[in-house]
């Protein structure tokens, strides 16, 4: 969720997305969702049936069929099986996930594709959700655990540099697989240490203090990302892009505390610390900018960046912080409709559906907006809807019970018929 959305901002300039990915996230980026150029009538043809979005998807196919499956199992819809196989088909041998196979009958190649960690942690987040995939889960796992950084955290491919954002995919696919991501640990760093080195500390300015950046800069500095604190702040809660529905009260964002020998000292933050104090920046700045985030990408700066700000509204309320969480979900139900993205994009929208789950309310609809319907349109109609009941047993056994006396009486019936025709029959030979 928070880096796949620069992908496809570059993937027109570049070829290699392994280079481009990082230096775009590290300047920021706009739209999560954008998901290539416009699809010609003769790519459509060529989409998987299981696959969500008639866009090309070479640079974002699994990103945002793993979106659609998280969102449509918060709306309480059952996923289309040939949507869930689409993505467990995507697996390449050796447990990683790329952008987008169009060919799964060949091997993966990792010199010209190589595993991307994005993909693959929003794939074990999907695969987890909908369940019965045990083994791609498994396998997916065991290859981010391989390519684990020594400083604890995960870059965009093997080998590339930690970033706040890879790391927190990876954190939100341990955790939605049952697992503890403090516990995955590589030269005994663990994610949290990762993330604790791109926080910005009490040597910032007041403004920025909490905030995290996407990577260091050349001279090793920290620049502080908005989008990059959201995924920071995220991780920090324990949670993947499908947050748990919030339970107590709502909790204050409280700014980073200087003067007390914490982070003024270079000493990192502790997990709980370091969350509060990026959400407390994060929402400091939702709140200067009228409770949504600005883009910053060349060309669209200073406009609303309505994907990142659902970003912040799930990480905010899975860090507890429901009521600034709330304040920006109601302008994304006012403005909704001024993103181009918000019709037909499968990840959009999704991305929308998961901030209305997380702040604890039905993530099939935003204030009237049928978003469920609007997901649902761009792919394959799930197996069951939320509306549609499903039998329990005792339901079940009944409706056997009809269908079985039902049965019995059809099998009377032509019993009977039957045999009237045997007498019938008999009386007539008998009569000639």
């Amino acid at each position: 969720m928070f880096l796949r959305r620069s992908i496809t901002a570059v993937a027109a300039a570049t070829a290699l997305c392994a280079v481009t990915a990082p230096a775009a996230q590290a300047a920021g980026s706009s739209s999560r969702a954008i998901s290539g150029p416009p699809a010609s009538a003769a790519t459509e043809k060529k989409l998987p049936a299981g696959l969500y979005g008639k866009a090309d998807p070479k640079y974002d196919g699994v990103w945002r069929q793993s979106m659609a499956l998280l969102a449509l199992d918060a709306a309480g819809a059952v996923p289309a099986r040939k949507a869930v196989d689409w993505l467990a088909g995507q697996q390449c041998d050796d447990g990683s996930f790329t952008a987008y196979r169009a060919d799964t009958g060949t091997t993966c190649d990792e010199k010209k594709t190589p595993g991307d960690t994005n993909a693959t942690a929003a794939a074990v987040q999907a695969l987890s959700a909908v369940g019965g995939q045990d083994a791609p889960v498994r396998k997916a796992l065991a290859w981010l655990r391989s390519v684990q950084n020594k400083d604890g955290g995960w870059g965009y491919n093997p080998g590339s540099p930690s970033d706040a954002n890879s790391v927190s995919v990876v954190v939100g696919a341990l955790a939605a697989a049952g697992e503890q991501p403090e516990k995955a640990v590589k030269g005994g760093k663990s994610p949290y240490d990762a993330l604790a080195s791109l926080q910005l500390g009490c040597d910032a300015g007041k403004a920025k203090r909490g905030a995290f950046a996407y990577q260091p800069g050349k001279d090793g500095e920290l620049a502080a990302n908005d989008d990059a604190t959201a995924a920071a702040v995220l991780a920090g809660a324990g949670s993947g892009m499908q947050a748990e529905k919030p339970s107590g009260r709502s909790a204050e964002a409280k700014p980073l505390e200087c003067g007390k020998g914490d982070a003024g000292d270079g000493k990192p933050l502790g997990r709980d610390e370091a969350a509060g104090a990026g959400a407390a920046y994060l929402a400091s700045v939702l709140e200067k900018n009228g409770h949504h985030l600005l883009a910053v990408t060349p060309g669209a700066e200073g406009e609303p960046d309505y994907g990142n700000t659902a970003d912040a509204v799930i990480a905010l309320a899975a860090g507890g912080h429901r009521a600034e969480a709330r304040e920006s979900l109601n302008w994304l139900a006012a403005k909704l409709d001024s993103w181009d993205k918000s019709e037909g994009d499968p990840a959009a929208v999704a991305g929308v559906m998961l901030a209305v789950h997380a702040t604890g309310g039905d993530a099939a609809t935003l204030k009237g907006t049928k978003l469920l319907d609007r997901l649902v349109a761009t792919g394959p109609e799930p197996a069951r809807m939320p509306d549609e009941k499903q039998a329990t047993g005792a339901e079940k056994d009944e409706d056997d019970g009809a269908v079985l006396r039902w049965s019995l009486l059809g099998a009377g019936l032509a019993a009977g018929v039957g045999a009237g025709f045997l007498i019938s029959a008999r009386r007539k030979r008998q009569g000639q």
